[in-house]
């Protein structure tokens, strides 16, 4: 009986280490699945963008995928000049034509200023508009409470009653591309001294990489004032 126990236990453990091995991995095949159907979703010839791609591309070709590859090609074509004129410093004139169109319209206003300093986080190099754009901790309760990786809209607070309050964004796990705007007291947020592409992986990761990027806990360090300021981020580590 104990003999039959002590099998039952190892082919257990057994198991157990080969689920620990694939679990991974088939999160992993998982995440480029949604990712790829996605973006067959969006983009694929039967969405209303793809529509559009087989409609420039069918006045060379009678094959709508063919045409489809073609009008691909013409805008991986338009995207790639654009880059040539990023880098030969011409596309400052460019950005100034499109921003003054972009933002006298009142609602599209809103949206292209926010997909603006979305994508400046991603940039090389950016201005001091998106680079206020940080992550930071999010004390709900006042440091020492629970706290949240958020992104900082703007160092300027706004007052709400008699308080001041920053507006902060909390991504949701694990596809950060949506999350919450808040509006929390001042004193309750605080620099995190990490960069974009690590609040990224932590929360794609559901926390799992936040041993890569935060400080163990026997690491001690000062801790901000509260209300402090957001510093900019840091490097990454192991970047």
């Amino acid at each position: 009986m104990a003999g039959m126990t002590r099998t039952k236990a190892h082919l257990v453990r057994i198991f157990v280490a080969g689920l620990l091995v694939a679990l991974p991995l088939a999160a992993t095949v998982f995440v480029f699945w949604w990712l790829v159907s996605t973006l067959v979703h969006w983009f694929g010839p039967t969405s209303a963008i793809g529509s559009v791609l087989v409609a420039v591309g069918l006045g060379v070709t009678g094959s709508a995928i063919v045409g489809y590859l073609l009008g691909l090609g013409l805008v991986v074509a338009i995207v790639f000049g654009l880059g040539l004129l990023v880098e030969a410093g011409l596309q400052r004139g460019l950005n100034s034509a499109i921003d003054a169109v972009m933002r006298r319209i009142p609602l599209v206003r809103t949206v292209y200023d926010f997909a603006h300093k979305m994508t400046g986080l991603f940039a090389p190099r950016a201005d001091d508009g998106l680079r206020s754009m940080s992550p930071v901790w999010c004390h709900f309760g006042g440091v020492g409470g629970a706290a949240a990786l958020a992104l900082l809209s703007t160092p300027e607070p706004v007052l709400v009653g008699e308080r001041r309050y920053l507006a902060v964004i909390v991504p949701t796990a694990p596809v950060p591309v949506g999350g919450g705007l808040l509006y929390v007291p001042q004193e309750w947020v605080t620099p995190a001294e990490l960069g974009v592409e690590a609040l990224t992986s932590i929360y794609v990761s559901m926390g799992v990489t936040s041993p890569q990027h935060l400080p163990p806990a026997g690491a001690r360090r000062s801790a901000p004032a509260p209300g402090s300021a957001p510093a900019p981020p840091t490097a990454d580590k192991g970047t």
